[in-house]
């Protein structure tokens, strides 16, 4: 996937994520389906994120940026801030 393509599913999940807030902070709780979707959106997002900074660590290293995968869900839930 290239760095644009990847960039682009970062700004569709964010808008989507975004619709979820403005939903539950309207008044409205989210339903339990919104909350798994929420929660999905937030890992997936991680996930995306660590992509692109792969790649782009091993274009700066003058490596193969498509060399790199997304990682799984357990690995970049657990990086620390």
């Amino acid at each position: 996937m290239a760095d644009d393509d990847l960039i682009q599913q970062i700004d569709d999940l964010v808008a989507e994520e975004h619709r979820l807030f403005e939903h539950s902070t309207s008044g409205k709780p989210l339903s339990d389906d919104d909350e798994r979707r929420l929660k999905d959106l937030e890992v997936r997002l991680d996930q995306c994120w660590d992509l692109l900074r792969q790649r782009r660590a091993r274009r700066n290293a003058g490596l193969d940026p498509d060399d790199t995968a997304v990682r799984d869900a357990s690995v970049v839930e657990g990086y620390q801030q």
